[in-house]
């Protein structure tokens, strides 16, 4: 959406004559560089991901895309949902699968215990639901 305006920018700038000191087309140019690269490498990220659209078959068990409910030694529970790196930040309690907690849950069963080294120092929590609904 950004790249057509940015090419009809660059397009009138080189218009105005001499490149060589010509800011908008200098900046434009860059930033059509910058558009591209990241097409490229979107278009390689696609190619290697997979759409997960069931659950898995050992559904008591911590896979991608399941909703873990963890409780702390206090008692405090949490609920997070691990997510694919590009969409771990939409909503609240998604973790990326590429995060510490994310990856020390993986394959745990339910009433795990799982230890986590985190920013904070390592925590223990407990597994007490796995669930691949919403």
């Amino acid at each position: 959406m950004e790249r057509p305006r940015v090419t009809q920018a660059v397009s009138e700038a080189a218009a105005q004559g001499d490149r060589s000191e010509n800011a908008e087309y200098t900046y434009g140019k860059r930033r059509l560089r910058e558009i591209d690269r990241r097409v490229r490498f979107l278009r390689k990220r696609l190619d290697g991901m997979t759409v997960v659209d069931k659950p898995p078959t050992d559904r008591g068990r911590v896979y991608f895309g399941a909703w873990i409910t963890l409780e702390d030694d206090d008692g405090k529970q949490m609920r997070h949902r691990i997510v694919g790196p590009d969409e771990f930040d939409m909503n609240p309690g998604y973790i990326s699968m590429d995060a510490p907690l994310a990856r020390a849950l993986m394959r745990k069963a339910l009433d795990e215990e799982v230890k986590v080294q985190l920013p904070g120092g390592e925590r223990v929590f407990t597994v007490v639901a796995i669930s691949y609904e919403g």
